[in-house]
């Protein structure tokens, strides 16, 4: 175990840009999986982190030192140089240092997956991934304009659903929907406000691609031309739409439900 009490540690400063750049997290392609949930998941599903850091008083904590325990390669750091690098307030001082996976598509898909087109909320990319992997759905492809989905915040939000899924940042939408509407091996659905049949009516007991797009713009023309069908959610009031989180947690959840009541 090591300990870093100076500023001017290497270690210390290339720590302090992972968790303030997100080029610098890009570039080497990690992150920071900041608190004890993230932390436990990540030793459950993804083995050993790069790092496993902790501040000197939370070594105190039984739920800390338990992980500071399974972790193979741990820093401690003083108090004052821990908080330079924690942006959760009040947390109870551990993060892990964890490798960003690198995937490419697969040529073929036969199960459930999700397309995300340009997303840029990462509560609502964390959410969404999280509903995801309730459901059950492993594969998420990400458009090149979507938020990172490794990033810190979206990783807090999702809540240790990353580890559940595979994940395909950077993906050409188009390159990789395109043989599988041509083939037509697997329906491609997008919601829509004008669509005439609702969640609720569709066959969803099959795997299905669901489409979701930028939170205010949508999909892009493009990738709605892709859509094999289309569908709404029927809502009341006078709101004129749902949350894209909200609404890809009800086209999970009702294809959950058609499973269950085959």
């Amino acid at each position: 175990m090591k300990h870093i009490t100076s500023r001017e540690n290497a270690l210390f400063k290339e720590l302090k840009q992972l968790a303030s750049s997100s080029q610098a997290r890009r570039k080497a392609a990690l992150t920071i999986l900041d608190g004890v949930h993230l932390c436990q998941a990540y030793l459950e599903h993804s083995g050993q982190p790069v790092w496993c850091v902790v501040s000197e008083t939370s070594q105190q904590n039984p739920e800390v030192a338990a992980l500071l325990a399974s972790a193979e390669n741990a820093l401690v750091l003083s108090d004052g140089l821990y908080e330079q690098l924690s942006q959760v307030e009040h947390g109870v001082g551990i993060f892990f240092v964890a490798s960003i996976p690198t995937l490419s598509p697969p040529n073929q898909l036969n199960e459930t997956a999700v397309v995300l087109d340009n997303l840029q909320d990462p509560g609502n990319v964390g959410s969404l991934l999280r509903s995801a992997a309730a459901a059950g759905i492993e594969h998420v492809f990400c458009s090149p304009g979507t938020v990172s989905a490794w990033s810190p915040k979206v990783l807090r939000a999702g809540m240790g659903a990353h580890f559940l899924l595979r994940i395909y940042e950077n993906t050409d939408l188009l390159s990789f929907l395109n043989p599988l509407v041509a083939t037509g091996s697997i329906p491609v659905l997008a919601t829509s406000s004008y669509a005439a049949q609702t969640v609720y009516q569709v066959n969803l007991n099959r795997p299905v691609i669901w489409m979701f797009g930028h939170e205010g713009q949508g999909l892009s023309d493009q990738l709605m031309d892709c859509a094999t069908e289309q569908i709404t959610i029927p809502h009341q009031g006078k709101i004129e739409s749902l949350n894209v989180a909200a609404c890809a947690a009800i086209c999970f959840f009702e294809q959950v439900r058609q499973s269950l009541d085959d």
